[in-house]
């Protein structure tokens, strides 16, 4: 089990099998009044069976840290290797009985 440090001095754990990662090429994202939900998905081609493969919970004001995090990511990202250009992708249904959300 490896342990990464944070800035902070907080002992992160990262097990062997968190570490290998899970792919997924699309996030489905929910909300209430209390937690941001982050489903992620992994869509195959000529199957109609996506299944999640992760979900994230989240209280708001973690998923803005997230939020920011990811976006200085990419900008330092986009620095290095360019501008990440956008695909279009399939339209897919994103209503799930929740609030519609965009990914």
């Amino acid at each position: 089990m490896e342990k990464k440090e944070n800035q902070g001095g907080l002992n992160i754990e990262l097990s062997e099998e968190v570490a290998q990662g899970v792919y997924s090429n699309l996030a489905v994202i929910s909300h209430s009044g209390s937690e941001f939900i982050v489903d992620f998905v992994r869509m195959m081609p000529g199957i109609p069976k996506a299944p999640v493969k992760s979900r994230i919970i989240l209280s708001p004001d973690n998923a803005k840290r997230l939020l920011k995090a990811l976006g200085d990511n990419v900008r330092k990202y986009e620095q290095t290797f360019g501008v990440i250009k956008e695909q279009k992708g399939p339209q897919i249904p994103m209503n799930f009985g929740g609030p519609t959300a965009k990914a």
